[in-house]
């Protein structure tokens, strides 16, 4: 196993990574600078969108073009323009509320998390955009993170940052209900903020542990279904974001940090690059696109 810094320019706070596929393109996000950001390991190439407000996350359409959560609701990027642009606002608004790290599932809705932005208080909730109408599938979290799938479509992982925990739900693709929350993973051990996750294709989640220096590989199945760790991978820095599977195999794992100086905190040296890590010896899943 080897751990690389990529060349990418240090971002504040790097999240939301989504490899395309079909473009062989790693997109990804830096919330405080409100960008979206387009990495071709291949040519190197590299791009960047302006987006009006702070952004939780971000995916690709199937129309072309993105989506964006920003504070408010879920905003259309087009890539040609840069223009941004309200699809669904949430109703009614909270502007204590702010849109946070979200995904797709496999029949082409787009689930996210919402944080208290003053407060560790438990107000913020699930939620599912299908079609363009946003509905609340859950409620009682501070601050919801990394949103992803078992590769049988019929578990879905969620955390709660501030408690320190990574919930399972049943989860029904067909009408995209979510059922029987249950605790699968305690990160408490490891370090305090569970952050964005992947799932890799043999069912085990992958997950970046923020204030932890490290990413855990868990292994569903335990007593009473809760995680199991099997990996620990320790990263150079304190601070990793999230993680995904990328490259033509998917088995390379794309690692954003955050640069801890806009909390007022001096950055170690290696805060707020993108990482690598390559000989895993896994592979990951392809990411759907939003079908609206």
């Amino acid at each position: 196993m080897q751990i690389t810094r990529l060349d990418l320019g240090r971002r504040s706070v790097g999240e939301g990574p989504v490899w395309d596929v079909a473009s062989q393109a790693m997109y990804y996000i830096d919330i405080v600078e409100k960008k979206v950001l387009r990495w071709h390991p291949e040519s190197g190439a590299e791009a960047e969108w302006a987006v009006p407000d702070m952004i939780g996350s971000m995916a690709l359409r199937e129309t072309g073009g993105a989506i964006v959560a920003l504070v408010d609701g879920i905003h259309a990027l087009d890539f040609e323009s840069g223009a941004v642009t309200p699809l669904a606002l949430m109703d009614p608004a909270n502007p204590a509320i702010q849109l946070a790290d979200g995904k797709v599932d496999r029949a082409g809705r787009f689930i996210f998390g919402t944080s208290h932005r003053k407060a560790a208080e438990p107000e913020g909730g699930l939620f599912s955009l299908d079609n363009g109408v946003i509905r609340q599938l859950d409620s009682g979290l501070t601050l919801g993170n990394g949103p992803c799938w078992s590769p049988d479509n019929s578990t879905l992982y969620h955390a709660d940052s501030m408690a320190h925990m990574i919930y399972a739900y049943d989860y029904d693709l067909e009408t995209g209900a979510v059922a029987n929350r249950r605790e699968f993973f305690n990160t408490s051990e490891y370090g305090p903020i569970p952050d964005g996750a992947t799932v890799d294709a043999s069912g085990d989640l992958w997950v970046a542990i923020c204030e932890g220096g490290v990413v855990l590989c868990l292994s569903p199945g335990g007593p009473n279904e809760k995680g199991i760790v099997k990996r620990v991978i320790e990263m150079p820095i304190k601070i990793p974001a999230s993680c995904m599977f990328f490259g033509p195999k998917l088995d390379r794992l794309f690692v954003p940090t955050i640069d801890p100086s806009f909390l007022g905190r001096e950055p170690a040296d290696g805060d707020g690059w993108n990482y690598v890590i390559d000989g895993l010896g896994v592979t990951g899943l392809p990411e759907p696109r939003y079908r609206g």
